[in-house]
């Protein structure tokens, strides 16, 4: 099992990537409008990272480095996901924007689908500032422009994710069929029949524990016996931003907490990729999880 590009490297700097993992995460996630891509994002932004230590490490503070390979992480998955552009335009009037406590009430709440509809400098100046705090000097040195323009940005973003953050959320359609098949690994995962689940593997299949480890096929077998042991752990489908997902549960904590989130890929019957979210908490504090009835 091959460990995770987050943990290749001793460097003062990888250290400070795996601290800030967690903040790159809330930031991917909201300037690509899901905490799932959001975290295949900072995959991606990680092992850039990592590559890039090897050449010419940073100088001076990693953070802002780390920010700016993430931002351009996202764009480039905008870009290969060809996302349109926002159908609305923001004039000159409205731009004015309330104080920095109710835009960052409002950014925080509002839905990860809703930046998207944000250009990305205005969305990327919004999260900066409003979802993780950052200086309008430090969100210019992240995005390589000038504090007049980032300033420009944030209020045009902010009037922008007023307009947009009470409109109802689209609706959610499913592949009868994914259904079903998730439907399938659920009931066995809950009759912790392991060896029905190792019936759906494709033979390439990928996993992934986010931000531990990444392997294949035999991956699983560590992970199954460890999921054995949680004999009161249970999944239930559930929507993850626009997402079908296996919600896990501890039915015995009352505080009705999810303990992680595992999502499939399938290619016709079989398991092409499976990600557990288990060791990424942050994941699970920024996602619309929607328990199926």
């Amino acid at each position: 099992m091959a460990s995770s590009a987050s943990r290749s490297s001793s460097s003062p700097a990888a250290d400070e990537l795996a601290a800030l993992r967690p903040a790159l995460h809330r930031y991917a996630s909201r300037m690509v409008g899901s905490v799932l891509d959001g975290e295949d994002v900072v995959q991606e932004a990680i092992v850039r990272a990592v590559s890039a230590l090897d050449r010419a490490p940073p100088q001076g503070d990693v953070a802002p480095w780390l920010f700016r390979i993430t931002h351009n992480a996202a764009v480039d998955f905008l870009r290969s996901r060809e996302r349109a552009s926002p159908d609305r335009n923001v004039e000159d009037d409205d731009m004015i924007s309330g104080p920095d406590e109710a835009s960052r009430r409002l950014a925080t709440r509002a839905a990860m689908s809703v930046f998207l509809r944000l250009p990305p400098s205005q969305r990327g100046t919004v999260i900066l500032k409003d979802v993780l705090g950052y200086s309008n000097e430090e969100i210019a040195d992240i995005l390589g422009t000038t504090v007049a323009a980032s300033k420009a940005a944030l209020h045009r973003g902010r009037a922008q994710l007023r307009i947009y953050a009470d409109d109802p959320p689209a609706v959610r359609s499913s592949d009868p069929e994914e259904l079903t098949r998730l439907q399938t690994y659920v009931d066995r995962f809950n009759a912790r029949d392991f060896d029905g689940i190792r019936t759906m593997l494709a033979d390439e299949v990928r996993f992934d524990l986010v931000a531990r480890l990444q392997g294949g096929r035999s991956a699983f077998e560590t992970y199954f016996t460890r999921y054995a042991e949680m004999s009161t752990w249970r999944l239930s489908i559930g929507w993850v931003d626009s997402r079908l997902a296996a919600v896990v549960t501890n039915p015995a904590d009352p505080s009705g907490r999810q303990v992680s989130l595992i999502v499939i890929d399938w290619t016709g019957e079989k398991i092409t990729r499976l990600r557990d979210f288990y060791h990424a908490p942050y994941a699970l504090e920024g996602a619309g999880i929607t328990l199926l009835a």
